[in-house]
């Protein structure tokens, strides 16, 4: 549990990166023979990418670091559960492991919504592991959001009262 503890608060590091960034805070890192081998951080909006996922990411970087596309014998780890395409990736690059801190109940395809990661009839099933510093990751999540409807609001008003001024 402490190994995993360790591993899931880099992947929170990264995730406080796509904070600072305006972006929403899911980070992520792929671990092989018990060493960091690649991180990433959502980048979405920055990049105006639909693929700028955490989990996309450290794929591609780990693909490097071990020159290949497959990942067998790598774990991974991320703050928020995959979405499908990331949970199709996961499966795609032959990932064993893969250890989430927090749950997706609206877009989770790691067991919230679907389970993408363990369907028999592919020829791959990741290993999943949930809740590893949950209430950690979670609160990282509900206070961006938390803060993002704040300024929503605030440039409403500041929108309305403009308006009003005029």
């Amino acid at each position: 549990m402490e190994e995993q503890e360790k591993f899931m608060k880099e992947a929170i590091r990264q995730a406080k990166k796509a904070a600072k960034i305006d972006e929403v805070p899911i980070g992520c890192v792929i671990v092989y023979k018990r060493k960091i081998i690649a991180r990433g951080y959502n980048r979405r909006n920055t990049d105006k990418n639909t693929l700028a996922h955490a989990e996309l990411s450290a794929i591609k970087k780990a693909s490097k670091k071990l020159g290949d596309w497959r990942l067998e014998g790598c774990t991974m780890y991320v703050t928020l559960e995959p979405c499908q395409m990331c949970a199709g990736a996961i499966v795609q690059a032959r990932i064993d492991k893969v250890v989430i801190g927090s749950m997706n109940p609206k877009a989770g395809c790691a067991g919230s919504v679907l389970n993408l990661l363990q369907i028999s009839a592919f020829n791959h099933q990741t290993v999943v592991e949930k809740g590893i510093l949950e209430e950690e990751c979670s609160h990282m999540l509900s206070n961006f959001f938390k803060n993002l409807r704040e300024k929503k609001r605030l440039e409403k008003e500041i929108t309305a009262k403009s308006l009003l001024d005029s």
